[in-house]
């Protein structure tokens, strides 16, 4: 086998292995749809969504938990160079607890470029 075939090869399997690396997924969507406001408990938000991302303290027994996941684009996903690579948006829950009671559950998503049309207006630029 010549050099050029050998270095070929090594490449190869190096860009075939960096694909079979995962890391946990998890599917906001479909979880929130697990989370019932008045029903839901404390225990079943962790059992569900697992530590939330997020807490936030609101009063001294309510607490909001925070759950949020990057979309990634398909160019993010490619072994050593999809990290230079922008995500095509993220995914949020807020759970809010009273006592050990879910009182609200909201799912949003965002797109990357959802708030790019804030930059296009003529109204922005001082007049003069």
């Amino acid at each position: 086998m010549t050099p050029c075939a050998r270095l070929f090869t090594f490449l190869f399997t190096l860009t075939l292995l960096g694909g079979c690396t995962s890391h946990p997924v998890r599917h906001l969507a479909s979880d929130a749809s697990l989370i019932k406001p008045g029903v839901t408990s404390r225990e079943e938000v962790l059992t569900y969504l697992g530590d939330p991302d997020s807490r936030q303290t609101i009063s001294a027994s309510v607490e909001r938990w925070i759950y949020y996941e990057e979309n990634e684009s398909t160019a993010q996903s490619m072994p050593f160079v999809g990290k230079f690579f922008g995500s095509k948006g993220y995914d949020q829950i807020v759970v809010t607890l009273d006592g050990d009671t879910v009182t609200d559950c909201r799912f949003s998503s965002f797109d990357a470029g959802e708030f790019d049309w804030s930059d296009d207006f003529s109204w922005q630029e001082p007049h003069k």
